[in-house]
């Protein structure tokens, strides 16, 4: 029994590193979008979105006019701090906090799935204010 314990802790702190790199990999996928709608490189803000957002907006230029009119604080955004995960139904949901231009907080929820080994954001909500707490 103390073998077998000891496996288990061995197999969860090998495990580590790489969840760790993971999450900076869907994290840096959040990030590099963000980047790219500051710049207003639609174009690149495109490439992170996954294959169920381009098949509904159709092409980047749509995309761009439905995140600068829906989600303002997104396309104007100043920074981001990541905040819980989690799994929900075979989807990684990633809780954000995005500051837009004028210093406002906003709560996003991300959707992201893998796809062909790289991370693209599948849905994307805002949270009601009472969630950013205080």
């Amino acid at each position: 029994m103390k073998h077998f314990l000891a496996i288990i802790i061995g197999l969860y702190v090998a495990a580590l590193p790489a969840f760790a790199q993971d999450t900076r990999a869907h994290e840096d996928t959040i990030i590099n979008q963000l980047e790219a709608f500051r710049d207003r490189d639609i174009a690149r803000a495109w490439e992170f979105a996954a294959p169920n957002v381009k098949e509904f907006f159709g092409d980047p230029d749509a995309f761009g006019i439905m995140v600068e009119r829906g989600y303002p604080m997104v396309w104007d955004n100043a920074d981001a701090v990541f905040l819980d995960q989690g799994v929900v139904g075979g989807g990684l949901w990633q809780k954000v906090m995005i500051r837009d231009a004028a210093g406002r907080g906003h709560i996003m929820l991300y959707e992201l799935a893998l796809n062909g080994g790289q991370w693209q954001i599948t849905a994307v909500q805002v949270l009601p204010q009472s969630d950013l707490g205080a």
